[in-house]
């Protein structure tokens, strides 16, 4: 190996806040890691980690040791890629933090076809929620970033934008289905379960909201985007998602969506996006080649979305 294993370890502690924990993760003794801990930290002259009654929690100097660990790791993966790449086109490994909600949405279909398409690369895919989904980015712990309503954040570098309407979701066979489009005055009428107080799909929700005269009580509020939709599959109630939440329910039949009617429409802004200093790799860029196809081809697909507002690949 072509670096110190005291680079993993201080990756792998920082991680697991825990000495054991990492000992376990990595199959080394602990005593083995603590050694090299120390010595390193005598190497800077200065403590990495602050030693707490549970566990290890990195120092000042620490957060600055652990941003080059990061960047030196990736560099060596990379530098693994591109010499198995010698060997064996295309391989290689890429990772990506989401939400839970795309998640469980479209990208299974598009990772089991990436993946079969190139069975060499190795995907790793996370979901988190909210503006925990830029963290791993910026750390280095992911490749890639895919969200919706991600603020401009120093130290991410936007590919690609791309504007998705909310709008009504409902099952097939009511009323409303028949129309292009759906007055937000006719969906207030009905039982209507909802996104979570708090969620940025809420937030965005409670601005289409906001003109109507009465507050709006919903029947039940989660943020399992899942569970929104099985309730709405059953004809027990209506809710409000972005198109791509519901485009494999409504590709079989099992869920209408349909956009509002202006003055209500609202967009979601959803953001591939990479840590501002990263260079793509190439089966990184491979992977964000094929992303941004089929993302287009899905937007293409519902009716009246409009195009990517924006694509910068580096």
């Amino acid at each position: 190996m072509l670096h110190s294993r005291k680079l993993l370890y201080v990756d792998e502690i920082a991680r697991c806040g825990s000495i054991r924990k990492a000992a376990d993760r990595l199959n080394v003794a602990s005593s083995a890691i603590n050694r090299q801990i120390l010595a390193l930290e005598e190497e800077l002259g200065v403590q990495i980690f602050e030693r707490l009654p549970r566990g290890l929690r990195l120092t000042a100097a620490g957060e600055l040791c652990i941003e080059h660990i990061r960047d030196v790791l990736k560099d060596y993966e990379k530098l693994e890629g591109r010499i198995r790449g010698l060997k064996m086109p295309q391989a290689g490994k890429v990772s990506i933090v989401t939400t839970v909600g795309l998640a469980a949405g479209p990208l299974p279909e598009l990772m089991a076809r990436f993946i079969t398409e190139h069975p060499r690369v190795r995907v790793s895919l996370r979901n988190d929620g909210g503006s925990t989904t830029i963290n791993p980015v910026i750390s280095g712990e992911v490749d890639l970033g895919l969200g919706f309503n991600i603020p401009a954040t120093p130290g991410i570098r936007t590919l690609a934008n791309f504007d998705i309407p909310i709008g009504v979701v409902l099952p097939p066979g009511h009323a409303l289905a028949g129309s292009p489009r759906v007055s937000l005055i006719d969906v207030v009428q009905e039982k209507l379960v909802l996104a979570l107080p708090g969620t940025s799909l809420r937030d965005m929700i409670n601005l289409i909201l906001a003109p109507l005269p009465l507050p709006i009580e919903p029947a039940l509020e989660t943020n399992s985007s899942e569970m929104l939709k099985q309730i709405v599959r059953h004809g027990k109630a209506l809710t409000l998602l972005n198109p791509l939440d519901v485009l494999a329910e409504c590709r079989r039949g099992e869920l209408v969506y349909r956009p509002l009617a202006d003055p209500y429409v609202r967009h979601q802004q959803l953001k591939l996006f990479t840590r501002a200093r990263a260079s793509l790799d190439t089966v990184t860029s491979l992977f964000v080649e094929f992303l941004l196809g089929e993302l287009v081809e899905m937007v293409r697909e519902l009716q009246g979305l409009p195009a990517v507002t924006e694509v910068v690949q580096g």
